[in-house]
């Protein structure tokens, strides 16, 4: 436990910050969900309007670090492949 009254807010605005970055992180993989799930369902137009939005969580989630880059860059070129692979 803190033994200070400056570790203490540090405590309780790292506690405050891995929720906010947990929130964010699952509003992100759950972005990416929706576009495999329309991909599954074969609807291409769908799957596209859900990349962009899942595009932009990903470049934002680099942005702050809360990913690497590559990694957001990787997902979006698989899913972008996938999309393409459809008929």
């Amino acid at each position: 436990m803190a033994n200070s009254v400056q570790a203490l807010k540090r405590a309780k605005q790292a506690e405050k910050r891995r929720q906010l970055n947990a929130s964010q992180r699952s509003a992100m993989r759950t972005s990416v969900k929706k576009v495999l799930a329309a991909i599954q369902s074969g609807d291409k137009e769908q799957a596209n309007v859900a990349f962009r939005a899942a595009q932009s969580k990903l470049d934002g989630m680099a942005r702050k670090g809360l990913i690497a880059k590559n990694k957001a860059s990787r997902s979006k070129s698989r899913i972008n492949a996938r999309i393409k692979a459809m008929a």
